[in-house]
């Protein structure tokens, strides 16, 4: 059975149906094509159409309010601070693009297997084989990237709602030092998990080949 990826909500909806490298693909031009936008009306209509993908997707709006309640704060100290150094137009153009960008990594997240997409990079990367690449290495960092940006959401807003419930919410180091352990908790685990697949062994064997 496929792993799901951090944040992934079961569901059998059409993107959930969807195939893994399709469904990446999609999202690196969309990403692309979001970042070339330099006006806030076509990059609301693609904050937009992030929004219908959650509705298609039959994601619950809780779930959606927590993943993007830390994003929201941190994007609104960003547009303060741009507004202040160039004018409120940019300001919006640059958070649009940064919350049409990371709601779609979550959305991709959330209807994607992390198995599913590792094999499917594996797949598309299979000629490179032959010039001495490792496939399997590419596909899970892949996998990784594009669940570190929902786990580490995940984090800081479970790191949030644990602040806010110890009345702390005013106070920085409540929330920096349990969200920066929990980071790196999740860090090596991740990097057991990586141990596990066995990354790094042909590094590790090179390493070792001069003395043998």
């Amino acid at each position: 059975m496929s792993r799901p990826l951090g944040l992934y909500q079961p569901g059998n909806s059409p993107l959930h149906r969807a195939p893994a490298g399709g469904k990446l693909l999609g999202l690196l031009v969309f990403a692309t094509v979001v970042m070339l936008f330099d006006e806030p009306v076509p990059l609301a209509v693609a904050a937009g159409a992030v929004l219908a993908g959650f509705v298609t997707a039959r994601i619950r709006p809780d779930r959606v309010l927590r993943m993007t309640g830390t994003l929201l704060v941190v994007l609104g100290a960003i547009f303060a601070l741009q507004s202040w150094l160039l004018d409120p137009k940019s300001a919006a153009v640059v958070c649009l693009r940064l919350l049409t960008a990371i709601s779609a990594a979550n959305l991709f997240t959330l209807t994607t297997r992390i198995d599913d997409l590792v094999s499917a990079v594996e797949r598309g990367l299979a000629p490179a084989r032959r010039l001495g690449l490792r496939p399997e290495t590419f596909g899970l960092l892949v996998g990784l990237t594009v669940q570190a940006v929902g786990v580490l959401a995940t984090i800081a807003a479970q790191t949030r709602e644990a602040q806010r419930a110890r009345d702390a919410s005013r106070s920085v180091s409540a929330f920096a030092v349990p969200f920066l352990i929990r980071t790196l908790r999740h860090a090596d685990e991740l990097g057991e998990a990586l141990a596990a697949r066995g990354v790094g062994d042909a590094r590790e064997e090179r390493s070792e080949s001069p003395r043998n």
